[in-house]
């Protein structure tokens, strides 16, 4: 799979900031599965256990307050007030 730039922050700074091949939220309308290439947009995000994958395969899981996703062409960020990583 196309890898893209992953950040994950807080107001405190980053959780994560590096490449995935997809990052797995919850928007207000649902989960949201972004992969490369997706369209721009941006969300609100409810808190929700989430995850991503690197590039070589593994998962890493985290869990996310309330916030903002912000999807760009090669870009992705997760914004939100708290971020647990696992």
């Amino acid at each position: 799979m196309k890898e893209y730039e992953l950040r994950i922050s807080t107001p405190a700074g980053d959780k994560y900031s590096g490449e995935a091949v997809l990052l797995t939220v919850r928007g207000t309308e649902g989960s949201l599965g972004i992969l490369a290439g997706h369209i721009p947009f941006v969300t609100v995000l409810k808190p929700a256990d989430c995850h991503f994958i690197l590039p070589g395969g593994e998962k890493r899981e985290f869990s996310c307050g309330s916030g903002l996703l912000l999807v760009e062409s090669d870009r992705v960020t997760v914004l939100s007030s708290e971020i647990s990583m696992k």
